[in-house]
């Protein structure tokens, strides 16, 4: 049974199995190299300029991460966290939201003791299998292929008319530049 999204108001993402594929690339230098969607780009911009904040939670830190993120405008960005349920309770606390009205997206063990907490658990389609069987809902979508597209579809789309939303993707002032 799919979950009710239309009372979501933060959502949260992992990234190393859900805005990338979860391989690790290294470069000649030792560099880690990330790949990103752009789908899932817009997926972010349309939650936060719809009124969704995002929250990115990371164990690992990287540039590539962190240019990422700035370039979305992505206020709350968290890298090189390993305690991610406190790291979301102090954006709670921040936002004066409860767990209940997020919606978490998480593909790994790590990520299951927030998944437990939350408001409504998504996985990608690939996702561990343990984190699957634990969630309110597996995407049709795998890791690093447009994950956060098809998470603010479903927010978005239980929120709003979300053809209307997508009129704004085609105006000039959507890809503009966001600060965080």
């Amino acid at each position: 049974m799919k979950p009710d999204f239309s009372a979501i108001k933060l959502v949260v993402f992992d990234v190393d199995g859900v805005l990338t594929d979860g391989r690790l690339y290294y470069g000649d230098a030792g560099e880690a190299l990330k790949c990103f969607h752009v789908r899932d780009g817009v997926g972010i911009k349309l939650l936060q300029d719809n009124g969704i904040p995002v929250v990115v939670i990371s164990a690992k830190s990287s540039m590539p991460l962190s240019k990422r993120m700035a370039e979305l405008g992505v206020q709350h960005f968290m890298p090189g966290c390993h305690d991610k349920w406190s790291a979301l309770q102090k954006v709670l606390e921040k936002l004066g939201l409860a767990a209940e009205s997020v919606a978490y997206v998480g593909d790994d063990m790590i990520d299951l003791p927030v998944m437990k907490r939350v408001g409504v658990s998504l996985t990608p389609s690939d996702g561990y299998q343990l984190v699957r069987t634990q969630s309110d809902w597996v995407l049709a979508t795998a890791g690093g292929y447009g994950v956060a597209r098809e998470v603010a579809d479903l927010v978005l789309g239980s929120q709003h008319d979300l053809q209307a939303l997508y009129e704004q993707t085609t105006k000039p002032a959507f890809e503009r530049k966001r600060e965080h």
